[in-house]
């Protein structure tokens, strides 16, 4: 993990204080928001791009990142899933900054953990399941898999307790034309074992989380990481239940649907397993929701099927036909209701994304015109009238940060312009528009900031470092040249300093013997931002209070000149008498206007 990018600011307001994780596709970080008084924590998630990658794949990485960073607002709505705060890009990276949500990830809780308190007991494996498909029943709906279901990625959330579902880098659009195969390469170590077969070779099904699901379950259950259950060679089919497994068949018969080799023969969704899970009467367990012709159905299965001498090599076959008669009711009662309503939220699900796609590269109609064309009747619905809602608004915005940048670049207001490019979204349309103004802002800078460095240098030559500064401080912090400004702003500074403290040291060596005016000449040139600052204004005050008072007594022996020669009648002549004055103290009087 990069440890390099700790204490840096994004967006000149988060503060990345903390590594969590890295991946596939990105590492998280915790940050801290500087700009709010609380300084709240948040996600940070750095998504990978590699250096070498063509300006087209990159601009591609761009649209995908902006289009999946819209799914997740929706997602985040979600109470069990963390709201998306802001994406931007910086320095050619993706970030996106979520929620933070305090609590311990599901890995703890589970028996191979040391803090762990052991095993599941039944009752909390139903708890947790009903939980999980509650949140990928949501995530379904609109559209999406989440393809990472781990205990990492599970966290149980503090104030109550409940399942969050974080880091949604591997999310996927239901697509079943999109075939992409996962290279082992790119799984991480933690989920090894959690990922079911045909996401290998990119056939990555909604069950395909109810898969991963299971899997956590039967961990939970019998404390064998994944990669410790056995395989039969045969049929590639988990075997993780004995006779003494703490749990009744129903359960051991539900979870190896969840988790069986082909994907066709687990349940088709979320939704599914929920409702079949709600059902079950388990045993000393009475469902919360009792249906009475279900009740029935499973009372016979019980009286009928189940023997309490079944044996080891007969509970394969006892899991299989029970869970026949399960999947067999499931369908009658949801019949061709259900796969007609799946096909349907498929459907206006790739015309939301379609539409999300057209809103990106610029097209603003197109994109409400195919949201508006998703049925009311829809789950999609709330969902895109709410994004053309967030759009129009967006465009608005959007439109103005560029009116304003392009005001700014005519009145020559570069570093303006700079400022409201940023705010300009990154995706194609805009930049293709903002990027020619910033071109021409940024070479202007760079014009400006040569002429003022050459300025500041020929000022320091001259040892006027004060001017110098000046010239620097006018540098933009956009320009390139920030380091070396950097560099010499500390040198300069510095260099005043030293020369401030020896203008005070040669006011002192003037004071000292009378010369006064010269001492304060020396004083005025002492900086205001110095540290000998302060203290070469007392001795301003105090050395001008001394040529007032020798200006005084000069005037008064002048006075009684004038009167004695008066009195004896002695003619006397203004250069006869201007010796005895202080030349120094008139013209200083002339030139300084002393306020005390």
């Amino acid at each position: 993990m990069n440890n390099q990018i700790i204490g840096t600011v994004l967006q000149e307001r988060y503060q990345i204080v903390q590594p969590l994780s890295a991946g596939v596709f990105g590492q998280t970080y915790i940050a801290v928001d500087i700009h709010h008084p609380e300084k709240p924590r948040y996600v940070v998630k750095q998504l990978k791009v590699n250096n070498y990658q063509s300006t087209s794949y990159f601009d591609y990485l761009r649209l995908r990142f902006l289009t999946e960073t819209e799914t997740l607002k929706h997602l985040g709505r979600h109470p069990q899933i963390p709201e998306l705060i802001t994406c931007f890009e910086e320095n050619e990276r993706f970030y996106l900054v979520q929620q933070f949500i305090p609590g311990e990830s599901l890995a703890a809780e589970l028996p191979n953990n040391p803090q762990s308190p052991g095993k599941w007991s039944q009752a909390d494996v139903i708890k947790f399941l009903e939980d999980a498909l509650y949140i990928l029943e949501f995530v379904h709906s609109q559209g999406f898999i989440h393809c990472d279901i781990k205990p990492e990625n599970l966290i149980r959330r503090a104030i109550d307790a409940k399942l969050v579902l974080i880091d949604f880098g591997s999310i996927q659009p239901i697509d079943f034309s999109i075939e992409t195969e996962l290279s082992i390469d790119q799984i991480p170590v933690t989920s090894l074992g959690y990922i079911p077969p045909e996401q290998f070779i990119g056939q990555t099904q909604p069950n395909s989380d109810l898969y991963s699901l299971g899997i956590i379950a039967i961990q939970a259950i019998t404390g064998l990481s994944p990669l410790q259950l056995e395989i039969d060679a045969e049929t590639n089919e988990i075997i993780w239940c004995d006779d003494d497994t703490p749990v009744n068949d129903y359960l051991v018969a539900f979870l190896s649907q969840m988790i069986r080799y082909q994907y066709q023969e687990r349940f088709q969704s979320a939704n599914e397993a929920l409702w079949i899970l709600k059902h079950i009467e388990w045993e000393n367990q009475p469902s919360e929701t009792p249906l009475a012709d279900s009740q029935l159905f499973y009372r016979n299965i019980d009286d009928n099927l189940i023997s309490k001498t079944t044996t080891k090599q007969s509970q394969p076959l006892l899991a299989g036909l029970k869970l026949g008669l399960l999947i067999n009711s499931v369908l009658i009662g949801l019949g061709v209701y259900s796969l007609f309503n799946n096909s349907q939220a498929y459907s206006a699900t790739e015309t939301l994304y379609k539409a999300i796609e057209e809103y990106q590269s610029g097209d603003l109609q197109t994109a409400i015109d195919l949201a508006q064309s998703i049925p009311i009747h829809s789950n999609i619905y709330p969902e895109a009238q709410a994004s053309i809602e967030e759009w129009q608004k967006q465009w608005q915005k959007d439109a103005e940060h560029f009116i304003l940048a392009e005001k700014a670049l005519k009145e020559r207001r570069w570093t303006d312009v700079l400022y409201h490019a940023p705010k300009v979204p990154l995706n194609s349309y805009w930049q293709s528009k903002i990027q020619p103004l910033v071109q021409q802002a940024q070479a202007n800078i760079e014009s400006q900031t040569q002429a003022l460095l050459a300025k500041a240098y020929e000022k320091a030559e001259e040892r006027d470092f004060s001017t110098a500064l000046y010239y620097l401080r006018q540098i933009p912090e956009e320009s390139s040249a920030g380091a070396i400004v950097k560099q010499k702003l500390s040198e300069y500074n510095q260099k005043r300093q030293v020369r401030s403290g020896y203008y005070l040291y040669l006011a002192y060596n003037k004071a000292s013997i009378g010369d006064f005016f010269g001492a304060i000449k020396l004083l005025k040139k002492v900086p205001e931002d110095t540290a000998v600052y302060e203290q070469a204004q007392m001795k301003l005050q105090e050395y001008s209070q001394k040529l007032r008072l020798r200006h005084q007594q000069q005037e008064a022996a002048i006075l009684k000149i004038v009167t004695i020669s008066k009195r004896n009648n002695t003619p006397h002549h203004k250069n006869t008498i201007q010796p005895q004055l202080s030349l120094q103290s008139e013209d200083y009087l002339q030139e300084v206007n002393i306020r005390n």
